[in-house]
């Protein structure tokens, strides 16, 4: 990793707060938020929904939470003109490739490191969110000097391909949790299958993602106006969404996360496009650039950084660190212990947002 100080977020703020926002629901998880709001509120039959939206979906729906890697993917597709035009203009495009194949091999051995570490064991497991992002950016990277339209086809031959795959493996049933094309794969290149349905080759449908976020990238960057820049994002991910659900509902093609399907791949998509639209329009448009979002653009300027520290060492330490001032304190006021759990979790996102502010306040950034 280097140290160095950027002005991107300068340049579209509303992209430095959607990532933000995206990643602090992630080290919000790896806080302990997610599972013990949705324990502590098991037998409530108003809150215990909202928290099941903080969980990936067991298979065939879509739930919030499973928005959240196709966001995050989306996001760094968005980033990348803004970043390829910054490298070029102070060095060569062979550079710049060097850059994006250095970046891709340690997104994808931090991925590997991350499942050992997750494991407690050496293991060789590639179905981390950033493995996936080393191989979605490669093949973005390859097809973004492109015209849009091509890497719309480009796109759209992907998405074929994928329902190709699984319908020519498995006939009669290729959706199967644990015999499907995705399962076979695994099987293949790491001699196992995961328990809970994730399958390798899900870097396949998801790159559409990232393709998508270069598109807008490229979109955001040129001299057109903003209604030009806004509307077909908007007439995109609307078309994306009902196209996507539509699969679903006609029985084509089910939704399932898990196995990124063509179908959870569009309407993911779709909400990809329609956040954008959201943010670009509200904070770099309408310029509501209030301090506030700073709370999450902070977060955003360290992205990998702060996930790595998060999911690794960053629980170990502090989760049981800040148990004992959270249950020392309110154990003895007679509070809950599944409240205790939900109040230190805020207690560790806090840490974990500190480190992303005092960073920030810094001036350093960590980049790969």
């Amino acid at each position: 990793m280097t140290i160095q100080s950027t002005n991107f977020s300068k340049r579209l703020f509303s992209l430095d707060v959607f990532r933000g926002l995206t990643m602090f629901l992630l080290i919000a998880e790896a806080a302990g938020f997610h599972g013990s709001f949705g324990d502590y509120t098991e037998n409530n039959t108003f809150l215990h929904p909202l928290a099941e939206q903080l969980h990936h979906h067991p298979w065939n729906g879509l739930r919030f939470w499973d928005l959240i890697q196709p966001f995050f993917m989306f996001i760094v597709g968005v980033a990348m003109p803004f970043s390829l035009k910054k490298r070029l203009a102070s060095g060569s495009r062979k550079e710049a490739t060097i850059h994006i194949l250095r970046r891709c091999f340690l997104l994808f051995s931090f991925g590997v490191l991350l499942h050992c570490v997750n494991s407690h064991a050496l293991v060789w497991e590639l179905w981390n969110v950033l493995v996936q992002l080393a191989f979605t950016i490669l093949i973005a990277y390859a097809i973004m000097n492109l015209p849009g339209r091509s890497q719309m086809l480009i796109c759209l031959g992907i998405l074929i391909l994928t329902e190709v795959l699984y319908r020519v493996y498995n006939p009669q049933d290729p959706y199967n949790q644990g015999q499907s094309f995705g399962s076979w794969v695994d099987m293949l290149v790491m001699g196992k299958i995961n328990n809970g349905g994730w399958v390798f080759i899900n870097f396949l449908p998801t790159a559409v993602h990232t393709i998508m976020g270069v598109i807008c990238g490229q979109l955001l960057l040129s001299n057109k106006s903003n209604k030009e820049k806004l509307n077909p994002i908007l007439l995109w991910g609307a078309g994306l969404l009902l196209v996507g659900y539509g699969m679903d509902l006609l029985g084509i093609t089910p939704i399932i996360k898990r196995i990124a399907t063509t179908s959870f791949t569009l309407a993911a998509g779709g909400w990809a496009l329609l956040a954008l639209a959201l943010f670009y329009w509200w904070i770099d448009i309408k310029d509501h650039k209030s301090k506030w979002l700073n709370i999450f653009s902070v977060v955003g300027t360290n992205s990998i950084f702060i996930y790595l520290f998060a999911e690794t060492v960053g629980h170990q330490w502090f989760k049981g660190f800040g148990l004992i001032f959270t249950k020392g304190i309110l154990a003895p006021l007679g509070v809950q212990e599944g409240l205790i759990l939900v109040i230190n979790s805020f207690f560790v996102l806090f840490i974990f947002w500190y480190i992303t502010y005092f960073l920030d306040q810094k001036k350093v950034y960590f980049k790969i």
